[in-house]
């Protein structure tokens, strides 16, 4: 990542894709029928890229949460 404002952008918007592209395919477990399993799986990881996005900007505004994961 570049230590620049262009390059925390360019941060930021992959992570925003990367947990775009999470819940769809979360929403698409659910609507293909998959197990109770693999939803909950689905669900951890589109949560977890949630919380980076909101994490990250976050500390692009210099308000570190408190706790990093």
């Amino acid at each position: 990542m570049k230590r620049s404002i262009g390059g925390l952008a360019e941060a930021g918007e992959e992570l925003i894709q990367k947990a775009i592209d999470a819940q769809r395919r979360l929403r698409q477990a659910e609507l293909d029928g998959a197990s109770p399993e693999e939803i909950e799986l689905f669900r951890a990881v589109a949560d977890l890229r949630y919380r980076l996005v909101t994490d990250h900007q976050l500390i692009t505004r210099g308000n570190a949460p408190h706790i990093l994961h």
